[in-house]
């Protein structure tokens, strides 16, 4: 399956979200382009598509969550806890309950950092990292507007300027910025790829915007990628939704993110392409991102 890929020069500045008001800005333009994507890229999940076949692959990563705890030889705090845009992230705020990792975002007022919105993303860097094969997640997206949550693929690389997507991307294998979106709308993720950096040079396409056909934030769905040497493919329940060749695939190794991420800059929350997060009703919410289980495959030699 062959999808359309829209690329747009964004202001996704690491230094822009420590400051509010030009993270404000940017926000804002995110969001303007992604309304534009939702008229032009939104795509429906084709079950009826041959799904992909993993008798030729091996299990290589998998955490299932069955322990009590975040298995810390496996993952840590993304760019260690502190400010994320329009929150915290800080490792108290993932565990394991009833075979899930649970991501919970939240409001405190004597949190590690002082008041405000507290989540969380969990990484493999340094403990895991790979190049090439099958990637993929099976979870419950978190109920809650302002906020989104992800499966993604990073390597420092990304941070180089004139540089090329070789050298290494993120890869966004989903985020889920839509529940704010009235009813079935909501029912969207979106997958991503982003390189050369992230200050005005950045480069960016998204891929594809996938609709589910069931509702994503009560029930497990899985998001995938087959990374290849040639091309990213990306799935949903096992079909493919689109694919990509943008910036020249990476040939770098890379590690595994889980993440929710609350939209605004310098810790303080603002409209963005999630919504906002005071849209929920107040300081009193809370939603949690339940993830069954991240599993990696290569091919059979």
């Amino acid at each position: 399956m062959k999808g359309r890929e829209y690329s747009v020069k964004l202001p996704k500045i690491k230094h822009v979200f420590e400051n509010p008001i030009l993270g404000k800005l940017a926000n804002y333009l995110t969001a303007f382009v992604s309304a534009l994507l939702l008229i032009v890229n939104v795509r429906n999940v084709n079950m009826n598509s041959t799904p992909i076949d993993l008798n030729d692959y091996e299990l290589v990563f998998s955490d299932e969550f069955d322990g009590d705890k975040v298995n810390t030889d496996i993952w840590d705090v993304h760019n260690s806890a502190g400010i994320r845009k329009g929150g915290y992230w800080t490792f108290d705020q993932a565990s394991v309950r009833d075979g899930n990792l649970v991501i919970r975002t939240e409001y405190k007022e004597d949190g590690a950092f002082g008041a405000g919105w507290y989540t969380c993303g969990l990484a493999t860097q340094h403990r895991f990292e790979h190049k090439y094969g099958y990637y993929e997640c099976r979870c419950i997206l978190p109920k809650g507007k302002g906020m989104w949550s992800a499966f993604w693929l990073m390597n420092p690389n990304v941070n180089k300027t004139n540089g090329h997507g070789r050298e290494g991307s993120e890869i966004d294998i989903f985020e889920s910025p839509y529940y704010f979106l009235p009813g079935k709308a909501s029912r969207l993720v979106t997958s991503n790829i982003h390189y050369n950096g992230y200050e005005l040079k950045t480069k960016y396409r998204n891929v594809v915007i996938s609709k589910l056909d069931n509702d994503p934030y009560e029930n497990y769905n899985t998001y995938g990628l087959l990374w290849t040497p040639e091309e990213y493919i990306f799935y949903v329940n096992g079909h493919e939704v689109g694919r990509s060749k943008f910036g020249g695939v990476s040939q770098a190794e890379e590690y595994l993110i889980l993440s929710c991420e609350i939209d605004g800059a310098a810790a303080s929350p603002t409209y963005g392409w999630s919504g906002h997060i005071k849209q929920n009703g107040g300081e009193d919410f809370s939603a949690e991102f339940l993830v069954d289980y991240v599993r990696v495959y290569d091919a059979v030699k």
